[in-house]
């Protein structure tokens, strides 16, 4: 004789129904694909990102538009870094001091040397070749 299956309560399929679609948000989140976040939406061409007065000696400007970060060392030399997080490759967003942190799991990185502060993320940000053109920082391949 088999043992006979309990049936689900309503309280488990309503809470099963709840968490479904809040769980496949995340997962679209932090995809390749979900929010036009991949490793492909670094510049591929140089870009023109803004007066080279925005990025202060020692400071850094995030450009979410194009997903780079310009940075500039207490000497005064640019660099630039992809924005795309190497750990699960989400855009990121938010620059707080000279940390950049992604919105995905966490990871941090400098945006002076492009190198993660706090993990998951275990590789360094992608550097992207900058220079300055006429007072406009110009970022990106060939640039």
């Amino acid at each position: 004789m088999s043992a006979a299956r309990p049936s689900a309560s309503r309280r488990t399929v309503l809470w099963g129904a709840a968490v479904t679609p809040v769980a496949g948000l995340g997962l679209a989140a932090c995809s390749a694909s979900g929010g036009g976040s991949s490793a492909d939406a670094t510049p591929t061409a140089p870009v023109e990102l803004g007066a080279e007065s925005e990025v202060a000696k020692g400071g850094a400007k995030l450009y979410r538009d194009h997903n780079v970060v310009v940075s500039r060392s207490a000497d005064g030399v640019l660099k630039a870094y992809s924005t795309i997080c190497t750990h699960a490759g989400c855009a990121i967003n938010k620059l707080q001091g000279t940390t950049l942190v992604c919105p995905c799991h966490g990871s941090q990185f400098d945006a002076l040397t492009g190198k993660v502060v706090q993990s998951p993320a275990t590789e360094p940000l992608n550097e992207l070749p900058v220079k300055t053109a006429k007072g406009r920082i110009v970022a990106g391949p060939d640039a």
